[in-house]
């Protein structure tokens, strides 16, 4: 990639490439961490709606002091220390600023940030891929039309699948599926911040007090997997699967014997979708060599000496030697997030970016539910999101899960059914709603 040299290069020159960050969550953290230790990376500014908390967390990375302990963004720049702040527009707004970095999570946050940092010609890295999933296509849009880079997060697995199915189709192959790994069982879409807990301590090692249940639920009862495939599908033009995500169980020698099309014998619809392998047996048992944390892509060629290599070269081919995989065991998340940054400063170029609008996340009632009822979101008591195509979303107006968050439920709704957008009321102040009627009206017009 020869970034190295690059940054290099930018930090003997004096000109280190200047980042502002917005949330200071466990992935922006863990990028802190990093950065701090990254030539030609000067985090200028980290703002939070919590300052001191925010503080704690640089000093959970290591930071010292004096590398937080700015007084304005003037003497971040002139000494190479960060900034701590509330306010992130006027960190935004800063012309020496170069890149920003969105963590928050929340969707209408990462809309609002995104279109400021447009509007004041600044590029954008977007952790925050509940946003991407949600009106990914419509940012990714307006980032060209402002002449800067919309980016998806390397570290995070969505741009590491799409890392994935850029290197199989340059190579000339056909991507047959893309995806990741999951720790997934059935019963576990009705999982809730009061249930995970017994799911996690078992194979977690993690202190409850210092956890956040209802973001480690959204992992667990699907919500999670649904949001990054999304992703992966609208930036490498895959298609979801008609029912979403299965999860099958596999190992990752079984990648390409079983995520091939079921007319050859494997588990998927058809070539070109997303699927995530589950690293348990429907009986609860683990699966052995598991890719609970990875990331993968099935592959085949229409060449058949190619196919022949498949074997040759240990491919992990199915038996009939048609098929391949490739998978990356782990994802180190916000510690590998600089190799975002620096592409997008370095060469222009996003890790991944929605090019297409073929996936969506509607949300689905984890029980009866009761008009009256507040919705609470991502990894909560009433919802899970469920990956469908943009197709069938629009036609039966599914309440995307992305915004299935503090609205009041006006109708009754069974178990298991998908809401929609009638079942609520959305405020139309709400930079999220309004972005989505638009991302909707662009492609319904």
């Amino acid at each position: 990639m020869n970034f190295l040299p690059m940054l290099q290069a930018r930090a003997e020159a004096g000109q280190p490439v200047r980042i502002a960050q917005v949330g200071a969550g466990k992935f922006g953290t863990m990028f802190l961490a990093q950065a701090s230790l990254t030539t030609g990376l000067h985090v200028v500014g980290l703002a939070d709606l919590a300052p001191a908390r925010a503080r704690q967390r640089l000093a959970d990375a290591g930071w010292e002091v004096d590398r937080y302990g700015a007084a304005s963004l003037d003497a971040a720049m002139q000494d190479g220390s960060t900034f701590v702040t509330d306010d992130t527009l006027a960190l935004i707004a800063d012309p020496r600023i170069e890149v920003v970095i969105e963590s928050t999570g929340d969707p209408a946050n990462g809309v609002r940030v995104a279109r400021a940092a447009f509007r004041h010609g600044k590029s954008v890295v977007m952790v925050n891929v509940e946003a991407d999933a949600l009106v990914g296509p419509l940012l990714a849009r307006e980032a060209r039309r402002a002449g800067v880079v919309y980016s998806l997060a390397w570290g995070d697995q969505p741009a590491l699948i799409a890392e994935h199915v850029d290197w199989a189709r340059t190579c000339g192959f056909e991507v047959v599926a893309a995806g990741k790994g999951t720790r997934y069982l059935p019963s576990y879409h009705a999982s809730t911040p009061e249930t995970v807990w017994d799911i996690i301590s078992g194979y977690l090692k993690v202190d409850r007090d210092k956890v956040n249940l209802q973001m480690f639920n959204s992992f667990i009862d699907g919500t999670k997997s649904a949001i990054e495939m999304t992703a992966v599908c609208n930036a490498c033009d895959l298609m979801p699967q008609s029912g979403g995500l299965t999860f099958p169980p596999a190992t990752r020698f079984e990648l390409a014997e079983l995520l091939k099309p079921k007319s050859d014998g494997g588990l998927i619809e058809t070539k070109g979708v997303t699927e995530v392998t589950s690293s348990l047996y429907r009986d609860g048992r683990d699966v052995p060599h598991h890719l609970a944390m990875g990331t993968y892509v099935v592959i085949t060629s229409e060449s058949a000496y190619a196919r022949r290599c498949f074997a040759e070269y240990n491919t992990l081919p199915d038996s009939s030697g048609t098929y391949a995989a490739l998978y990356r065991p782990t994802h180190m998340i916000g510690l590998e997030l600089g190799i975002s940054v620096a592409s997008v400063a370095l060469r222009r170029e996003p890790t991944g970016s929605a090019r297409v609008w073929n996936s969506d996340v509607a949300a689905v009632a984890k029980r009866a539910l009761k008009a009256g009822e507040i919705l609470d979101g991502e990894g909560g008591f009433t919802v899970w999101g469920r990956q469908m195509p943009v197709t069938d979303s629009l036609k039966a107006r599914a309440l995307p899960i992305g915004l299935a968050h503090r609205v009041q439920l006006m109708r009754d709704v069974g178990e298991g059914a998908v809401l929609r957008m009638d079942d609520v009321v959305l405020d139309p102040d709400n930079p999220a709603v309004a972005a989505r009627r638009e991302l909707v009206a662009q492609t319904t017009a």
